[in-house]
């Protein structure tokens, strides 16, 4: 059971952004250090990449483990009402595999940045690298 009533439950999930988070902000910061310039949430795309590399149609998407169903061993899964969240991140995988695809077979090249890697800054130092260079 869920120890919020579900107004003060709403309040609580309204404050969870989707935009500028702390994992994003370090990617952002990296790959601007490293001297790539980018667009922010293409609208223009599926999926609105967080990062949009237009001139060489590369994307990158930074994902939240729980959010998006990273299995590593970070996330865990609510007690209470485990139905509707296991639903709701199978439905975010899901729409996440669709929309790697449509952007695929529009010709782009994608990486997908997990929240838990975003802890070493190096290895998003080399991600970065590696995919846009």
């Amino acid at each position: 059971m869920d120890t919020l009533s579900p107004e003060a439950r709403s309040l609580v999930m309204g404050r969870i952004k989707s935009k500028h988070t702390k994992p994003e902000m370090t990617v952002r910061k990296i790959a601007y250090a490293l001297g790539y310039r980018y667009r922010l949430h293409g609208k223009e795309l599926p999926g609105k990449p967080d990062l949009v590399f237009k001139g060489r149609r590369q994307a990158v998407f930074v994902h939240g483990c729980f959010w998006h169903g990273h299995d590593c061993g970070r996330c865990r899964m609510p007690k209470s009402n485990q139905a509707y969240w296991q639903a709701k991140i199978q439905a975010n995988m899901s729409r996440d595999v669709a929309t790697r695809a449509r952007l695929e077979g529009m010709g782009w090249r994608i990486l997908e940045i997990w929240e838990c890697q975003t802890r070493d800054a190096f290895l998003i130092q080399s991600m970065l690298k590696n995919f846009l260079g």
